[in-house]
């Protein structure tokens, strides 16, 4: 069934009806006004939340709890309920206390994630393999503010490929030429994270 069906057959069900709103005008639904209807159904007859976000296909589940007529204290409840339920089909041992030493490992590790240019986006328990020289990796996260630094690195690497190919060391440009596409990557990333983008008005369906 596609869209434009589903909008039919739902003016054709509407019309039949005879209902109208409170202005006396004829009852009009889209597809997707059904949208939180079905999210806050869902959720109150126990799906997760966060199943309930990938079934709407929103990219941030504060948007489907947006959709989701209930008080808060009924989606923690929901979640909680949840929760309870995924640690009772896994291994009891999964669930124990670590350790101080297991927890200060643990966030040692997003301390060590934090790098000059940014923050590396390594999974936990995984180790910098390139001592922090991250510029050609594609898991660096660049920080806005360092975007002067990212200019200056990117000019230095064309100067030092020009020097290599006057002074012959072709050896060292080819890898100079990597370092350099990955500096502009890194660059065209934080231009593109700030420039705007127009959504334009809304539109009725």
């Amino acid at each position: 069934m596609t869209a434009e069906f589903i909008r039919v057959a739902l003016r054709d069900v509407l019309d039949a009806t005879g209902l109208t709103d409170t202005a006396g005008q004829p009852l009009h639904f889209t597809p997707h006004d059904f949208c939180r209807i079905f999210i806050t159904d869902a959720i109150r007859t126990g799906l997760p939340p966060h199943i309930a976000q990938v079934i709407a296909g929103h990219a941030d589940l504060s948007t489907t709890m947006g959709y989701h007529a209930i008080y808060p204290a009924e989606a923690i409840d929901a979640h909680r309920a949840f929760i309870a339920r995924r640690r009772a089909l896994r291994p009891a041992e999964e669930y124990q206390t670590p350790t101080d030493e297991e927890w200060e490992a643990f966030l040692g590790h997003f301390e060590r994630r934090e790098v000059s240019l940014g923050t590396c986006a390594r999974a936990y328990g995984t180790a910098c393999a390139h001592e922090h020289a991250c510029i050609r990796r594609s898991l660096l996260r660049p920080d806005p503010a360092q975007r002067a630094r990212l200019v200056e690195i990117r000019d230095n690497l064309v100067a030092r490929i020009t020097e290599a190919g006057n002074e012959g060391w072709l050896g060292q440009v080819e890898g100079l030429h990597i370092s350099l596409a990955a500096a502009q990557d890194k660059l065209a990333q934080l231009d593109t994270a700030r420039r705007p983008v127009d959504l334009g008005m809304p539109k009725r369906q």
